[in-house]
């Protein structure tokens, strides 16, 4: 019977093969029906007629020689078969049920050709017994190379794949810059996964950026396009152009709904896309494209934008994998973009904002000193600092020099530098001296830490407050945990080249504002005519790289150098020191000192005698002759005699007349007393109370300041035009 069925087994097979093609065709026609899906793919198509030619051939070899099992090759059409079927995304169940079919249906086939060739039911049942334990040892041995082969293929994608995304992550994202961060995936996207992509992003979210005030919401501006042809010819929207879909198109609904799309060349919507202008559609039928993927920007919650990923040069389309792939790097880029234009609005508000706070100017009109600034905000990702300065005009032709810095970024740090410059000036306006003002100033950070919310981080700030008299030529100057100023003076010339000496004035160490309990000291020091005090932040002499004694040095060499303006000082201390863009915010101000000639000053000491008023009358009249100032002589005298006569009536000896002539004319008298005077309506019948108010009516400013050894009444006339 064994020798009778491997007789029959060998008829069975060359019987089939005299049949040509016939069996072939019956299983490909099968195939077809049966897995459409694979047939649509012109590689898998032509794999699968090669692949099921060589397994009719291998089956119908076993039987008609012989052949075992265990020495037969599996085609390598096969192996191919499984490795391009895992490249393009075909599940393995469905890879494994194609070959169960098909060799159930070749199995068929061979179990017809044994009914055809013998009526005996003993030979027939022994042949089918052959035959099924045959094939399907030759499945077996298939499936577990088909297997190996496709899991092989399919790690590798998913190794290039798992690439793609390391790689998009690293070169995603590797700035706050939108246009950048959308150059960035679409430069990833052409490289890994399309032949052509496009960045555009909503015009409402562009609008935060200042670069639209009422957009229309489905209006988009193309941010970025990459091609994999030079000057990327296929697109048919400019970068920088404003555009948009039709409403209820494919690129719409999925900016609203956040659902990405794929279209391939089978699919019934194939023919709607690209949806708007003629121009899409001749990009589309001049360069071939045939797959494409629409991808949504969405973050926290919110559209962006949309990327679309084309094909024209690769000839596969566009897959469940690639779909999920371009939404990987997507989202992640998404995420970069929507941190991007976040910072990009904070920084522009915390930028507005500060700019708005600082004084764009020196004190005009004010002959004390020169003035010039500079603020130049960080270029980190930590957002701008609290960095402030001022020049504020004091009586008695003083000026205050501030700077100072808030700890903390954002707009957070600016409004409190706002609030803190505010508060310096009105501190300013009552002539406190440097100590009692940081003293005062400090009690107002307590006051903001206690206002602040529990979770907020602490405010705190360092500032430096200085007091220029130039009629002493004379520096008073405290300071909050700020670092010391720089002075630079004319040295002694050894050459035709003018020597500068820079000092670093020696400043008390100072708490930093808003810690409270330590106590602050005021430092006083002379100051050379045309010398020049350089007030800065840390930001301009530290930083991660140089620590602050070499930054001091680099400022002393910086400063050695003689500049014709203080603009050009600013601008050589700040390439000096800070080449590229600051790792922290940095502010500077320079001021070059002038002083008040003894021509310009004049001072008479009187004893507490009423009778001396007259005296000083006349002392008044003679100085405004002496600057040419005869027509102010009846309003300065009657302001001199109820200054003198004040400080006679209520305060103490020594008291003291000068008179100051700059832009303006101010006239001061200082006692030893500390009380200080108020301004009354005096009644109908009072004998006094009206020199305060006669003062106050005649000139333009009037004041009081306190000093260590009592207080100052002044005030300020205009000189005539």
């Amino acid at each position: 019977m064994g020798t009778n069925v491997d007789s029959f087994l060998h008829d069975i097979a060359q019987s089939l093969r005299s049949r040509g093609v016939e069996p072939l065709e019956q299983l490909l026609q099968r195939q077809r029906s049966w897995f459409p899906d694979i047939w649509r793919d012109q590689d898998l198509a032509a794999l699968t007629t090669k692949v099921t030619s060589q397994h009719i051939t291998t089956v119908l070899d076993i039987l008609q020689y012989g052949v075992s099992v265990s020495a037969v090759e599996v085609p390598p059409a096969a192996v191919e078969f499984a490795r391009r079927a895992a490249e393009l995304g075909t599940p393995l169940s469905e890879l494994l049920r194609s070959d169960r079919l098909s060799h159930a249906y070749t199995l068929k086939m061979l179990y017809g050709e044994t009914v055809r060739l013998t009526s005996d039911p003993e030979l027939r049942d022994e042949a089918a017994v052959r035959l099924i334990s045959g094939t399907f040892e030759y499945v077996d041995r298939l499936a577990e190379q088909v297997v190996a082969a496709y899991q092989e293929a399919r790690d590798r994608r998913l190794q290039r794949r798992l690439n793609v995304i390391n790689e998009a992550s690293r070169r995603i994202g590797t700035t706050l810059d939108t246009a950048r961060t959308a150059r960035e995936l679409a430069e990833v996207g052409t490289n890994h996964l399309a032949d052509f992509v496009t960045v555009d992003l909503l015009e409402a979210v562009l609008a935060d950026e200042g670069m639209r005030a009422e957009p229309d919401p489905l209006t988009l501006r193309r941010i970025a396009q990459q091609s994999v042809l030079d000057g990327h010819p296929e697109s048919a929207v400019e970068t920088g152009q404003t555009h948009s879909f039709p409403e209820g198109s494919g690129p719409a609904r999925t900016i609203i709904t956040g659902h990405p799309l794929r279209y391939c060349p089978a699919s019934p919507d194939t023919q709607q896309w690209p949806p708007g202008s003629p121009a899409r559609h001749r990009a589309v039928r001049d360069y071939g494209i045939h797959s494409m993927l629409m991808v949504p920007l969405w973050a926290r919650g919110r559209p962006l934008g949309l990327a679309q990923f084309f094909r024209h040069r690769t000839a596969d389309p566009f897959d469940d994998d690639d779909l999920l792939l371009a939404q990987e790097i997507t989202s992640r880029a998404a995420v970069h973009i929507d941190n991007a234009r976040r910072y990009t609005r904070e920084r522009s508000t915390s930028l507005t904002l500060q700019r708005s706070l600082l004084p764009l100017h020196g004190p005009q009109g004010h002959e004390s000193v020169e003035t010039a600034a500079r603020y130049v905000p960080c270029g980190s990702l930590a957002g701008v600092g609290g960095d402030w300065y001022d020049v504020i005009p004091l009586s008695g032709a003083r000026v205050a020099l501030v700077i100072g810095d808030v700890v903390g970024r954002g707009l957070r740090a600016a409004a409190t530098m706002g609030r803190l410059r505010t508060a310096v000036r009105t501190l300013a306006d009552i002539d406190l001296m440097p100590d009692e003002l940081l003293a005062h100033l400090n009690d107002v950070v307590i006051r903001l830490q206690h206002e602040e919310e529990q979770d907020a981080d602490e405010i705190s700030a360092t500032c430096l407050y200085m007091i220029y008299d130039p009629t002493s030529r004379s520096c008073s100057m405290a300071g909050a945990g700020h670092v010391a100023p720089a002075m630079v003076s004319r040295a002694a010339d050894k050459c035709d080249m003018p020597q500068h000496a820079v000092d670093f004035p020696k400043l008390p160490v100072g708490p930093p504002l808003g810690l409270g309990g330590l106590p602050f000291e005021t430092t006083q020091f002379e100051v050379p005519e045309g010398s020049l005090l350089v007030l800065f932040t840390d930001g301009l002499i530290e930083n991660r790289t140089r620590d602050v004694d070499a930054g001091l040095a680099l400022l002393r060499d910086a400063l050695v150098q003689p500049a014709s303006t203080l603009q050009d000082t600013c601008d050589h201390v700040l390439s000096a020191l800070q080449p590229d863009q600051p790792s922290d915010d940095v502010a500077l101000l320079v001021a070059r000192t002038r002083a008040l000639d003894a021509e310009h000053v004049g001072t008479l000491d009187l004893p507490s005698d009423p009778e001396v008023v007259a005296a000083a009358r006349a002392y008044a009249t003679g100085r405004l002759a002496a600057w040419g100032l005869e027509e102010m002589a009846f309003t300065t005298e009657l302001m001199v005699s109820e200054l003198v006569t004040n400080a006679i009536r209520y305060g103490r000896a020594p008291i003291q007349l000068r008179m100051l002539l700059q832009s303006t004319l101010t006239c001061e008298v200082s006692d030893a007393s500390s009380t200080a005077p108020h301004l009354r309506r005096a009644h109908t019948y009072d004998e006094g109370g009206r020199g305060l108010f006669l003062v106050a009516q005649l000139a333009d400013h009037w004041g009081t300041r306190h000093t260590r050894e009592g207080k100052v009444i002044w005030a300020e006339q205009s000189l005539p035009a």
